[in-house]
């Protein structure tokens, strides 16, 4: 099978993707940050419902945000916990051994052994700074949506990291903002009909930060032919 340019280009785009835990201090301007926002709102949705809505965090705002979730992330017991399950309950093979190896790789980038408990914690703090990227992205849905409005979200959200890839950006989704969502509603003001989806990082990769190495794997797809 012939692949043209454009097949290429798309597949580089997704292929390139990756979760960036490390992001250099340069700027994205708004115009850049609404224009990957309306490419990826041409997500597809269920009746064309279109259930997604995003605060866009920079500056002032964005610091503000990260100082008060780091300071109950820092607190020996916090009165904080996730509204809905993103994980499972109960791990079961394979997902658990998939969740595990790439922990430990991350970790044995980083130098941190599975005693360090102080600077893992440390690490993934570093998620509430959006890892330093400029900009944070927090994405709410109104809570009468259902099931197959979540569906239709992911896509949205993988347009949004790959308009940004092929604009030479990059990103990191993060559900560790799920625990914060009381603190997160209040500090955006966000109406109580609105739950916290997840949060993104946005910026520009920093290539000399060694986390920035990690590639996952990824297992063959299972598929069927009938």
């Amino acid at each position: 099978m012939r692949i043209t340019p454009e097949q290429q280009a798309v597949d580089q785009v997704i292929s390139s993707r990756r979760s960036i835990r490390a992001y250099l201090n340069k700027p994205v301007t708004q115009e850049e940050i609404q224009e990957i926002l309306s490419i990826a709102a041409r997500a597809p949705s269920g009746s064309n419902t279109q259930p997604w809505k995003v605060y866009v965090l920079t500056g002032d705002a964005k610091q503000q945000l990260s100082d008060r979730i780091l300071v109950e992330h820092n607190k020996s017991a916090t009165e904080y916990q996730e509204e809905y399950h993103y994980y499972p309950v109960k791990w079961v093979s394979p997902y658990l051994e998939r969740r595990r190896k790439v922990g430990w790789d991350l970790y044995a980038l980083l130098g941190l052994g599975r005693e360090n408990k102080t600077g893992m914690h440390t690490q993934h703090g570093r998620n509430y700074a959006f890892f330093g990227a400029p900009v944070g992205l927090i994405f709410t849905i109104d809570r009468v949506m259902e099931q197959g409005s979540w569906l239709d979200y992911g896509m949205f959200m993988q347009n949004v990291m790959l308009a940004a890839r092929a604009r030479g950006l990059d990103t990191c989704p993060q559900a560790a903002f799920t625990q914060y969502h009381a603190l997160i509603q209040r500090t955006l003001n966000m109406p109580d009909h609105e739950m916290v989806v997840c949060g993104m990082s946005l910026g520009y990769a920093d290539p000399d930060k060694i986390e920035n190495t990690l590639i996952t794997e990824r297992d063959p797809v299972q598929v069927t032919f009938l």
